[in-house]
């Protein structure tokens, strides 16, 4: 997890514009380098690195003695490095997972490089020789990218939006910030001038096709195909092993956020398997917040005394919580309400499959999830990279692995619906005999994780409500539409976030499309603790 930043051809004076490369120092604590072009006097990078892997070469931009005209500024982990260099006999200079980037594009262009890297990534490769300048952003967007291109060929581009919002330039204020599509490669000339045009923005994975990296991984073929129930649980076990193997890549210790809640409880449980099989000799560290005797702490204690992990806990009050909001929604760089209220506690955590819908059918569920998948950049990947990388933390995501969801996703949509009113039953099952989770954590029931947080009596939803509702009045509230046309606040909550978020990003509002709210039930508020099928599964 680093912050990277980019200008080419910029009107200004550089070391003013380096100003806004600031705004994103907390992503890399570890160090800073800002560093010009050779031979374009207006463009430049800028780079806060975390040094997770190769800590003594693995500043930025790249750029390695065999391709003196590429220069790379990345973010990510590139999870199959090792077995490029194997297959395709690179020579690598540094222990940096990102310089394959630099030897992939050599090899076969910008496509095969998008489509070959099995991991997370944004990133931003010159190549001065062809004067083109490349972005890319991975499947889901684990990794975030903004880019803003006036007319006239100026580009500024960052991993968070904050750090292009107050750019200069002559024709005029650097308005259209957005975010850069995941999944996604851009190709842009490189004119004398500094200046960019853009060539093609091309797709190049979707979250449904097996992934061309597939020959190169670490489980080349499955063992056994079909669609047999025992087949299907054998393979989801054996991808998400390999999933969680991938991530120990790291020259740093590794940790878990740990809710007790059934994702959080897999991941812990498998790593820790993992680390005793490899001989990690450091104890697994897991770490869980809530109110006093709140669900998640109660359940998480019960996952950490079974697979045997060093467990801390951070308890949360009402006040904290409650001063915790601006700065989250300025790191968050949104409004959407469930974002909002779900990463207040992971953003205080950090600094020392959701009940919410019933399809009306298996293949409107299948649509469904594949919709909430390439969204994830807006809401879920978000939170979770802003909360972490607001403290200097790095995050993985096994669950959204691209081996892994790519199978999920080709299995029969009946398989994959709720069974018995049980969410994620397929994958419930695929465990149920590993004995690595205990059966309460297992088959629990989806918690919000905003409400999980919190005790069952009064939900961090009423906690909210109860304090906004002496911030914002009736009339503001009537008077919402007029204020903000797009995306109007329906409730005193939204209305509340939203004057925050204009605060710090004033006419930015066009970043979030729409709210987060559940399909197919008639929900006025987006808090799974409203829903009927929500309070019949946590009363049983």
């Amino acid at each position: 997890m680093c912050g990277i930043w980019a200008l080419f051809g910029s009107d200004e004076c550089l070391s003013v514009q380096c100003l806004s490369a600031m705004k994103i120092a907390h992503r890399g604590p570890d160090a800073f380098r800002f560093e010009n072009v050779n031979g374009f006097t207006n463009c430049c990078f800028g780079f806060h690195r975390l040094a997770v892997v190769d800590q003594l070469y693995g500043m930025q931009p790249i750029r390695v003695k065999k391709f003196p005209y590429l220069w790379l500024c990345y973010n990510g982990e590139i999870y199959n490095f090792k077995q490029l260099q194997k297959q395709f006999g690179f020579d690598y200079q540094t222990l940096v997972d990102g310089e394959v980037i630099l030897h992939l594009y050599n090899r076969g262009g910008i496509e095969q490089t998008a489509s070959m890297l099995d991991g997370v990534f944004s990133f931003i490769l010159l190549d001065t020789a062809n004067r083109k300048v490349f972005l890319a952003r991975d499947t889901y967007g684990v990794r975030p990218l903004f880019k803003v291109l006036t007319d006239d060929g100026f580009l500024g581009v960052c991993s968070e939006a904050k750090g292009l919002i107050n750019l200069k330039h002559s024709t005029s204020l650097c308005s259209k910030v957005e975010p850069f599509l995941p999944g996604h490669y851009e190709v842009l000339d490189l004119k004398p001038s500094g200046k960019v045009a853009s060539v093609e923005l091309v797709k190049f994975h979707s979250c449904k096709d097996e992934p061309l990296h597939v020959a190169c991984d670490t489980v080349e073929a499955l063992p056994s195909a079909g669609f047999d129930l025992e087949t299907v649980k054998s393979n989801i076990r054996i991808l998400f092993e390999n999933a969680v193997r991938k991530r120990l890549m790291a020259h740093r210790r590794i940790g878990c956020l740990l809710s007790g809640g059934l994702d959080s409880s897999l991941v812990a449980a498998v790593l820790l398997k993992l680390m005793k099989e490899i001989n990690i000799n450091y104890p697994l560290q897991t770490f869980a917040i809530g109110m006093e005797n709140s669900p998640d702490l109660l359940a998480a204690r019960k996952v950490a005394v079974h697979i045997g992990s060093e467990h801390h806990e951070v308890i949360l009050n009402t006040e904290e919580g409650i001063q915790a909001i601006e700065e989250v929604i300025f790191s968050l760089e949104t409004y959407d309400i469930t974002t909002i209220r779900a990463s207040i506690a992971v953003f205080h955590l950090c600094a020392p499959g959701y009940v919410c819908f019933q399809a009306p059918s298996p293949e409107e569920a299948a649509e469904e999830s594949e919709r909430l998948l390439k969204e994830l950049y807006l809401f879920d990947v978000l939170r979770a990279d802003r909360t972490t990388a607001a403290h200097g933390l790095e995050l993985r995501v096994p669950f959204l692995d691209h081996r892994f969801t790519s199978y999920y996703l080709s299995l029969p949509a009946e398989l994959r619906i709720p069974k018995n009113g049980i969410e994620k039953y397929l994958l419930r099952l695929s465990f149920e005999d590993s004995n690595l989770l205990p059966k309460e954590i297992l088959w629990r029931p989806k918690e919000a994780f905003s409400d999980g947080i919190a005790s069952v009596k009064k939900s961090w939803f009423s906690i909210l409500q109860d304090y906004i509702d002496q911030q914002v009045d009736d009339l503001l509230l009537e008077k919402a539409a007029e204020k903000y046309p797009f995306n109007p606040p329906k409730t005193k909550e939204s209305y509340y976030y939203r004057q925050i978020f204009e605060k710090h990003y004033s006419g930015r509002s066009s970043w979030l499309p729409h709210y987060w709210m559940p399909r197919w039930v008639k929900a006025t508020d987006p808090s799974a603790r409203t829903l009927k099928h929500y309070k019949s599964a946590t009363q049983e």
